[in-house]
């Protein structure tokens, strides 16, 4: 099971698109979502070519959220889908065998996760989060150890996470964590992605 470490979502950033990819390919970021709901389709299919041509041939993998077409169109290395989005079986109908995520967000969507044998799954929220409209309620890092003890791939914490709870959530075991404010809120984007790269390794 192959870890990602920080996984960078792409929402509202301060910084151009095409900056953000290229300093998470130089940082040597494995996971890079681009999650932008408010965008018209066809401005959303123009950004997600321009981060895959940055991502193409690097260790960066490019994950689309919530649409399997645009997925398709641009080539993206993953999908990843929330609970309200296609099931993982209809998306495969438009994406083949590509790479797909799920998100969770209770002990029992994980396992009902899990059954449907994702590459991954993102657990949350950890703590209380406004980087979403209608966010779920908050799961604790005690659910996210339970959760961490049974998966079988790798499970990415997520939501309301900074720099000044992260340890508890690395504590609970953690090698995997999603921060969205903390990496899109700031021009200093390559001093936080290692000072939180050091704290995971």
């Amino acid at each position: 099971m192959n870890d990602f470490g920080v996984y960078i979502i792409i929402t509202r950033p301060d910084l151009p698109y095409a900056t953000i990819a290229k300093k998470c390919v130089e940082n040597g970021i494995k996971m890079l979502q681009l999650r932008e709901k408010h965008l018209p389709d066809r401005e959303l299919v123009k950004i997600a070519k321009e981060i895959r041509d940055i991502t193409k041939g690097t260790d960066t993998s490019f994950v689309i959220n919530d649409r399997p077409d645009i997925a398709a169109i641009c080539e993206a290395d993953y999908l990843h889908l929330g609970q309200d989005d296609i099931t993982i079986e209809e998306a495969r109908r438009i994406v083949g065998d590509m790479k797909i995520g799920l998100s969770t967000h209770s002990i029992q969507q994980a396992k009902d996760a899990l059954a449907k044998n994702p590459d991954y799954i993102g657990f949350g929220p950890i703590y209380s989060t406004n980087a979403k409209a209608n966010p779920d309620p908050p799961v604790g890092t005690q659910k996210l150890k339970e959760v961490l003890g049974f998966s079988n791939v790798p499970v990415v914490a997520i939501g309301g996470i900074f720099p000044e709870n992260i340890q508890q959530v690395i504590n609970a075991g953690a090698k995997n964590i999603a921060m969205v404010r903390y990496f899109m809120k700031t021009s200093d984007f390559d001093h936080r992605v290692n000072e939180i790269k050091n704290l995971l390794n």
